[in-house]
């Protein structure tokens, strides 16, 4: 059989992945609020919980289905992982307390968690000359999906809060009743490996950060910089609400932009800043911009200047391939797959921790009755973390470009 279909399958999935993430965080907080009621503090704090749960799921899951697809097969993982997706997502529209929510979430988080094994189907079928090509597909189509999930979320708004939900659904089973009609099976007799529970543990790839002890600040800078960056998925929607009284649709327009800014910055702008600039300065000129966005969003009050500054807080993103080039120089050669374990586990780490602090500080700063009123304090505690991912970037030795 022809490998484009079942290329074709793979990109599919990964986008709707990414489709999904995006999909609904344009109507969470109102349909938290529809079945929980309380004010849009309470609603944050729940948004928190529900995302959080997600990446927990997805970072223990991971390693366990990339296991289990060595040891049973690439085309069942992926097969029945998008039907128990779209059942999923019928339970979220239907859910009508926000435990049936959580208990999406959770099964949601499970089901995401196939990367890995796309990820290795992608490398079983590929010739090593054409690997890195298709690896890049893998990222063009999880960009694409993360750019187009929002925007349409916002606009099925408009129809209700559960609309998103169903076309998820609907678009998770028909990629698996694709699937199952043109999805060969890549794992063979001569490739199969025996299942051992031993090698499915999550936390194995941070423990293996002790035996790389040169490398230590330079991954604390950058678990400083993914941590503040949780702070725009996990109270975006609720803080433009709050902040704007901003429509789903506006929301989902705004992380349309947002995402698109970071694909022409990571795609047109890093490699001629490097080249220019060198790795170190343009990580130093990524987190000041980084740093001084944040600022800007703690105190700002005009939804309109909001959007203009979109595409600014987009360039901040060109410092993370230079900082993510400069640690994996600072690595061994014969350490890279190692590092780059650590680097997702710390990356997972920080998908758990952030959704739920930023959103708890959101609520304290926009309960009714409240001490201080300040939205944008997540921000504020986003800002401090950058201004920390730099100070300490600044005092590790300079080395070579």
């Amino acid at each position: 059989m022809s490998i484009r279909l079942p290329v074709l399958f793979i990109l599919t999935t990964i986008a709707i992945d990414a489709i999904g993430i995006g999909l609904i965080m344009p109507v969470m907080p109102g349909l938290i609020r529809e079945v929980w009621g309380g004010d849009l503090s309470q609603a944050a704090i729940w948004g928190g919980i529900l995302a959080t749960s997600f990446a927990v799921m997805q970072f223990l899951f991971g390693p366990l289905l990339g296991r289990v697809s060595d040891s049973f097969g690439r085309r069942p993982v992926l097969l029945v992982s998008l039907i128990v997706m779209a059942a999923d997502y019928l339970l979220m529209a239907l859910a009508g307390t926000i435990w049936l929510l959580l208990v999406g979430r959770i099964v949601g988080g499970i089901t995401a968690a196939t990367h890995s094994t796309a990820m290795a189907f992608m490398a079983d079928i590929s010739a090593p000359e054409d690997k890195a090509r298709r690896f890049g597909m893998v990222g063009a189509a999880f960009g694409a999906g993360f750019v187009l999930g929002p925007v349409l979320g916002g606009l099925l708004a408009e129809y209700g809060t559960r609309a998103p939900f169903y076309l998820a659904a609907v678009l998770a089973l028909g990629n698996a009743v694709f699937g199952a009609l043109i999805l060969p099976e890549t794992v063979t007799d001569k490739t199969r490996r025996v299942f051992h529970w031993t090698g499915s543990n999550p936390f194995s790839a941070l423990q293996n950060l002790a035996r790389l002890p040169s490398i230590q600040p330079l991954v604390t800078v950058y678990f400083f910089y993914q941590l503040a960056n949780m702070v725009y998925p996990a109270i975006w929607a609720y803080f433009t609400i709050e902040r704007f009284g901003w429509s789903p649709g506006m929301i989902g327009i705004s992380l349309m932009a947002y995402g698109t800014g970071l694909a022409v910055v990571q795609g047109a702008l890093v490699a001629p800043t490097i080249r220019i600039l060198g790795n170190q300065r343009t990580v130093i000129l990524g987190l000041v911009i980084e740093l001084a966005t944040l600022i800007v969003l703690t105190a700002i009050t005009s939804g309109f200047w909001t959007l203009i500054l979109i595409p600014v807080i987009s360039l901040g993103a060109v410092g993370l391939p230079a900082l993510q080039a400069i640690i994996a120089r600072s690595a061994s050669d014969d350490s890279q797959g190692e590092l780059q374990g650590v680097l997702a586990s710390i990356t997972s780490v920080a998908m758990i921790i952030g959704p739920v602090v930023m959103t708890q500080i959101f609520a304290a700063f926009t309960t009714p009755g409240g001490r201080i009123y300040l939205p944008g304090a997540p921000f504020l505690l986003a800002a401090s973390l950058m201004l920390s991912a730099l100070l300490l970037f600044v005092r590790y030795p300079r080395q070579e470009n």
